[in-house]
């Protein structure tokens, strides 16, 4: 049997060294023990003539097939959800565009059975009269918001569809997403969405007309030539509908005026029933969390990672979770930007398993198919960070591309006097902690070598602009976990033996060596780094990092960094994920205000002074304020 299997271990080798480096089965140099067969057209990880197969994992719903297939009827709509096994509710109503700043569906009283996987919806005779809002008899067009309930009574997606006639309808091209602000500048913003159909759509503001630059389904208008600090009213014209809403243009950098953005992390779903888990989003929270950050008039929210529960190997299933997500915040994302940056829960994998072991590792060709590339094509987010970790001393092969690229998942951006740099501690990510030894990957809370070179230039670079007096770091994953995660991101319980594996051979620092150097760069060669904003952990605290602050444990043989001043790591993983305890560590004295309750954490800017301010968003309890700086 031994002689056997080396055997085939030969033959698939010599199977993978034939493949075409650029084809889709090339497994990148950069992991160990991959190997595929060609002939079968499968992929294997062999470890001491032991084969662990990959193994799909399958996924009951996608976003294709959940949206449905919607067509006009006589009478009303029809939906093919392509699934024979689909049984459930169809809840359904009109969205009042134009009766209030942020529409939501008002639900009709009656739902419509799903039966083997179809319903349908009479408008004709059920949304008419007394229930006609929209005035559709008149116009002959209206906007349906619907909702698929499973028969176990989880929920599944919110969506939308426009209409056309007074019987019989037409489905018309719709916005399914959206419109979103995003990439704020003094002069203007892009404005994304998405339609059901392929159109040139038009965004008029003041009179002046931006367009789609190609009839397509997915939609990036670049807005420019207004004045900094001004609301101005747009309204997205499509079809034969439009929407009017409004945003703030950014001040020009260094204007000092005083405002406020939020910070809240982790809202992947959560326990209770109900709108607190609408298929990988807690829809609730977010709702509230959304709510409150409009009410305190925020001109931006930085939302780091784990938006979704993710972990997925379909990619239609990602993208449902991501537009679940999406829904939940659009009706107040029309107004100002929420910027999203990756958590481990945003894991896009390949999964191998052999007897109980599974090997887990970012989805490859990474272009494509790895978790960065499906986050940036779910979010809008400037491209000014480090192309990928290429080029590296790690490196295996310097004239081609080997690792998953950086754009959109690491960055910075500015508002008035205050630079966000978000980082990505979940990068080439692989889950499987134990054996990234064995076939390599990133690990859970490491920040790899070409990304920290990339943050020491950026830093410099903002330390030297006279227009910015504050700067944030962000990156999911804590620095000084307090609660749920000891055992792993940047402390490991002390083990700095965890780190990535690049082609079989460990990075050079370890987790805490790594944590340490950032921290040099953070704390002790920057004066306007502020604050560490993170999450992970489904609570909420405020830890001081300074040089009381005690950052190792009594094992600690290695060379200590003292800190010459105070920041603070502002962890807030608490928009909804299932809460996380306290743990005991060794900066235990030093975090406060610990709680599992949710919390939006919001930053009040004047000039040189800031103040923090915490809320629960469901009860609008205060939970802390403190005089950051």
């Amino acid at each position: 049997m031994k002689y056997i299997s080396t055997l085939l271990a030969v033959i698939l080798i010599s199977a993978i060294s034939n493949a075409q480096t650029d084809s889709l089965i090339n497994v990148s140099l950069i992991h160990t023990n991959i190997v595929y067969d060609t002939i079968n057209n499968r992929q294997y990880i062999l470890i001491d003539n032991t084969f662990a197969e990959e193994v799909v994992i399958p996924s009951r719903y996608t976003l294709d097939q959940i949206r449905g297939n919607i067509a006009g009827t006589s009478t009303g709509l029809f939906f093919d959800f392509k699934d024979e096994n689909l049984e459930g509710k169809l809840m359904y109503g009109f969205i009042p565009n134009g009766d209030s700043k942020h529409p939501h569906p008002v639900y009709f009283r009656t739902p419509s059975n799903i039966t083997l996987g179809k319903a349908s919806i009479n408008i004709k005779y059920s949304l008419s009269k007394t229930y006609d809002m929209v005035g559709w008899e008149e116009t002959g067009k209206g906007t349906i918001g619907y909702r698929v309930v499973a028969a176990d009574g989880s929920m599944l997606y919110d969506g939308v569809v426009t209409f056309s006639g007074k019987g019989p309808f037409e489905i018309v091209p719709t916005v399914i997403e959206g419109p979103f602000i995003n990439l704020l500048k003094p002069d203007g913003a892009t404005v994304s969405f998405d339609t059901n159909q392929p159109i040139i759509a038009e965004i008029d503001v003041e009179g002046r007309s931006f367009k789609s630059s190609d009839s397509t389904t997915h939609h990036e208008i670049e807005i420019s030539g207004l004045d900094p600090g001004k609301e101005y009213a747009y309204t997205l014209n499509y079809g034969e509908m439009s929407e009017s809403y409004s945003f703030r243009t950014a001040p020009l950098n260094g204007s000092k005026t005083e405002f406020t953005f939020a910070y809240a992390s982790d809202s992947r779903s959560g326990n209770g029933g109900g709108e607190r888990n609408i298929y990988g989003a807690n829809f609730y929270i977010m709702k509230k969390i959304m709510a409150l950050a409009k009410y305190k008039d925020v001109r931006f929210m930085q939302f780091t990672g784990d938006l979704i529960n993710g972990y997925l190997t379909n990619e239609g299933a990602a993208r449902l979770q991501y537009a679940n997500w999406k829904r939940a915040v659009e009706p107040f994302a029309h107004y100002f930007p929420i910027v999203a940056s990756m958590g481990n829960h945003e894991a896009f994998m390949r999964v191998f398993k052999s007897g109980n072991t599974r090997y887990m590792i970012d989805r490859y060709p990474y272009a494509e198919e790895s978790a960065e590339a499906i986050f940036a094509s779910q979010f809008v987010n400037p491209t000014n960070g480090p192309e990928s970790e290429d080029g590296a001393y790690y490196d295996p092969n310097f004239s081609r591309t080997d690792f998953p690229s950086y754009k959109e998942n690491v960055f910075y951006y500015t508002y008035d006097n205050v630079a966000i740099i978000s980082l990505n501690s979940d990068y080439w990510y692989s889950p499987s902690t134990a054996t990234i030894p064995l076939i390599g990957g990133g690990l859970h809370g490491y920040i790899m070598d070409n990304q920290v070179k990339w943050l020491k230039k950026t830093l410099k670079t903002l330390e030297k602009d006279d227009k910015i007096d504050h700067i944030f770091i962000t990156e999911h994953t804590p620095f000084f976990p307090n609660g749920g995660h000891v055992g792993d991101d940047m402390w490991y319980r002390g083990n700095n033996e965890k780190r990535p594996w690049v082609a079989g051979v460990p990075l050079k620092k370890g987790i805490i060596e790594r944590r340490d150097e950032l921290l040099n760069l953070i704390v002790n060669q920057s004066q306007k780094v502020v604050a560490i904003l993170t999450g992970d952990e489904h609570n909420y605290c405020r830890t001081e990092v300074g040089p009381e602050t005690n950052i190792y444990d009594e094992k600690w043989e290695g060379k200590k960094l003292e800190l010459k001043r105070t920041i603070y790591q502002i962890n807030n993983g608490a928009a909804g994920a299932p809460y996380y305890a306290q743990d005991q560590t060794p900066w235990t004295p030093f975090t406060s205000s610990f709680t599992t309750q949710n919390a939006l954490v919001f930053f009040h800017v004047n000039g040189d002074k800031i103040k923090m301010e915490v809320m629960n968003p469901d009860t609008l309890e205060l939970i802390e304020e403190f005089e950051l700086r």
